[in-house]
C-alpha cells in the first residue's frame, strides 16, 4: 500500500510538471547593438494545443535581470497558464531605461526591445503578430520603459501599463545613471524633456491604445504617477489608475502584477 501512494504521489507531481508553463532562456541578437541579448519565455501549458498566443512583455527595473521576474515573482507562470498568454521578459541592461541613448550610441533599447526583439519572437514562437497580440509593461525602471516604448509605438503595441514607474525623470537628475543615458540636465536639458514619458502624451489620442498605471502611495515614484494619471484625465485619455498603501518594493510588484495581468487578458479577449 505504502508502495502505491508513493507511486500515485509521484504520477500527480509528474503531471503537474508536464502541465504547467514551461520557460525558455533565449538569446536574442541585436543588431542595433552589436551584441546578443538574453530573454525569458514563458509558455502556457497549453502552448502546443492552439496556432497563435497574445504576449506581454515583462520589463525588469534599475539593476535588474532579464530573469528577475521569474525569480521575485515565480507566479507569472500561473498567470500565464491561467490567461493562456505568453510572458517575455528581456534584459533592459542594468540601467538602459529602454531608451535610444542620443549620447551613447552602444544604447538602443528602445530599438531592441520594439522592433528586433519582437521580430525574433514572432518568428521562433507562435504568437499573433499584432498589436491586437502584444502588451508591454514592467516595474520602475521597467514601467517608465512600458509606457515609454508604446506611447512611442502604438504600431507595435495595443496596450501598456506601469508599476512604479519612473514615469517623470526630470525631478531626479541625479539618480539611477540616467545622465550617463541622456546626459546632464544641466547639459542636456531638451533630453531630459524629449526623453520622459510625461512629455510623451502629445502621441495619445483617445481610445487607441489601453493604459493601466499602478503605484504605491508610500513610492518615492508616487506624486509623478498621480500627475500623470491627471495629466491623461485632463487630455481625456482613457485609463486605469490604481493606488493603493504600499513601497517601492518586490512585495507591492508581486501584488500589481495580478492586477496588470487580468487587465492584458481583458485587451486581448476583446481584441479578438
Amino acid at each position: 500500500m505504502k508502495r502505491i501512494a508513493l507511486s500515485s504521489l509521484f504520477l500527480i507531481a509528474s503531471c503537474l510538471f508536464i502541465f504547467s508553463a514551461t520557460v525558455d532562456t533565449v538569446m536574442v541578437k541585436s543588431e542595433s547593438m552589436h551584441k546578443n541579448i538574453k530573454a525569458v519565455v514563458v509558455k502556457p501549458k497549453i502552448y502546443d494545443e492552439r496556432s497563435a498566443f497574445p504576449v506581454l512583455y515583462l520589463l525588469h527595473g534599475y539593476s535588474g535581470r532579464y530573469d528577475g521576474w521569474v525569480k521575485d515573482a515565480p507566479h507569472i507562470k500561473e498567470l500565464a497558464d491561467q490567461y493562456g498568454l505568453m510572458i517575455v521578459c528581456p534584459d533592459g541592461g542594468f540601467d538602459s531605461w529602454y531608451w535610444d541613448s542620443p549620447v551613447d550610441s552602444t544604447y538602443r533599447y528602445e530599438t531592441f526591445v520594439s522592433r528586433e526583439l519582437i521580430a525574433w519572437i514572432d518568428q521562433q514562437y507562435k504568437t499573433i503578430p499584432s498589436r491586437d497580440g502584444r502588451a508591454i509593461t514592467g516595474l520602475s525602471m521597467g514601467g517608465h520603459g512600458g509606457l515609454y516604448l508604446a506611447f512611442r509605438n502604438q504600431d507595435i503595441f495595443g496596450a501598456c501599463g506601469s508599476m512604479s514607474g519612473g514615469v517623470d525623470i526630470r525631478p531626479f537628475p541625479n539618480n539611477w545613471n540616467m545622465a550617463a543615458r541622456i546626459g546632464k540636465q544641466s547639459e542636456h536639458s531638451a533630453n531630459w524633456e524629449n526623453f520622459t514619458v510625461m512629455n510623451q502624451l502629445y502621441l495619445l489620442t483617445p481610445n487607441t491604445l489601453k493604459i493601466i498605471i499602478d503605484c504605491g502611495t508610500d513610492d518615492f515614484f508616487y506624486q509623478v504617477n498621480k500627475r500623470l494619471h491627471e495629466e491623461l484625465l485632463y487630455r481625456n485619455i482613457p485609463h486605469d489608475f490604481i493606488s493603493r498603501p504600499g513601497a517601492h518594493n518586490g512585495a507591492y510588484w508581486s501584488n500589481a502584477v495580478k492586477y496588470q495581468m487580468l487587465f492584458f487578458h481583458d485587451f486581448f479577449e476583446k481584441a479578438k
